[in-house]
């Protein structure tokens, strides 16, 4: 090497060299909050997807490529074991010496109890009025804990909302039950509803956990993951009105999803569904559930049966074969659009869309 080149190889060296090492590898479980993650890096870093667009998280086997992201990580940020079980064994196994945030765990969040009836009790007394809001079981009690506790105490949060849980207001001893099995970072799966990314609350409770834990493993980039959380929030905020908007004509409309995956989308926007086909896991429901939302859809004046692109239509036909009922398609995952910081705004829309034009 040419003696005039070493001093400006050196200092090349010194100006580019701590700015890429300083910028942690992330990589992140599902599209929606691989969004919400690449919002907060913006202009910084871009984090690497594990689960990939339209594959369901609640089963799913790793791609060689997805894998090596797992292991080059620095930081991995996940939902956590209730909605994707098999990814806990392959965090500890090749994320050992990742710094992984459960964003379920993260202070501030709202997490709701899972459903497991197949019909949602609000549409007994007939369509989405006002009795049917303030009759439906846990649905604006948590709409309620969702407006009063946002970003306020996780702690404070959580026992409010889990007081709901099981849909007969569980006692007191099987609500310490619940949060010994919570504190146990989920291990016993099954108690809380994982799809609390479809919380608007949540998301924006979320960019500051998303923004302290890059900041930690970055402080040379706090600033703008901070600035970039704050912005995103800010959107998030304008799209609740929109959303809002979009809904209102439909509000009047009687609904069922294909599996129980959008109760924080219908407490945030005061907009219950009257039932689900399948459990929150997605799996395949029994006769006996698929013959109880067939005889709702033809006794309660169900207008809109709801699909999903990550499973079997023909559950749908069936439950909708001979009903007079209008099918349409909700997709939780984003699974049609470019993964990247704007599909979380437009996954909301897309869904607040979806129920319009089919109720």
């Amino acid at each position: 090497m040419s003696r005039n080149l070493v001093p400006c190889f050196f200092a090349s060296t010194i100006l580019a060299g701590p700015a890429l090492a300083e910028v942690p590898q992330v990589a992140v479980d599902i599209a929606p909050v691989h969004s919400l993650v690449a919002r907060v890096m913006d202009g910084v870093g871009a984090p690497a997807l594990i689960v990939a667009p339209g594959a369901s998280p609640h089963e799913y086997s790793l791609r060689p490529s997805e894998a090596a992201a797992m292991q080059d990580a620095d930081l991995v940020f996940w939902i956590g074991p209730d909605l994707t079980p098999w990814l806990e064994d392959a965090l500890g196994t090749l994320s050992g010496e990742a710094q992984v945030v459960g964003l379920m765990e993260a202070d501030g969040t709202v997490a709701l109890p899972i459903r497991e009836n197949a019909l949602f009790e609000a549409h007994d007394h007939g369509g989405h009025g006002d009795d049917g809001h303030d009759d439906h079981a846990g649905h604006d009690e948590h709409a309620d804990d969702h407006d009063d506790h946002a970003h306020s105490d996780h702690d404070d949060d959580e026992h409010a909302d889990h007081d709901h849980a099981d849909h007969d207001h569980a006692d007191h001893e099987g609500h310490e039950t619940h949060e010994e099995d919570h504190a146990g970072h989920g291990h016993d799966h099954g108690h809380q509803d994982p799809h609390a990314w479809l919380s608007p609350d949540n998301a924006e409770t979320w960019l500051n956990a998303i923004a302290a834990a890059l900041s930690s493993a970055d402080p040379d980039n706090a600033g703008a993951y901070f600035a970039n959380a704050a912005e995103g929030r800010e959107e998030i905020a304008s799209l609740r009105a929109e959303i809002d908007g979009i809904l209102e004509p439909a509000r009047d409309g009687n609904f069922i999803v294909f599996h129980d995956a959008y109760q924080y989308f219908e407490s945030a926007f005061d907009f219950p569904a009257s039932g689900a086909i399948s459990v929150s896991d997605a799996s395949d429901p029994s006769p006996a559930r698929v013959a109880e939302i067939q005889e709702r859809v033809s006794a309660q004046g169900v207008t809109c049966v709801m699909s999903e692109p990550q499973f079997d239509p023909g559950i749908v036909a069936a439950v909708t074969d001979g009903a007079d009922v209008k099918t349409g398609v909700m997709d939780p995952m984003g699974s049609d659009l470019e993964p990247g910081a704007g599909l979380y705004p437009q996954l909301l829309r897309n869904l607040a869309t979806a129920l319009a034009e089919c109720l």
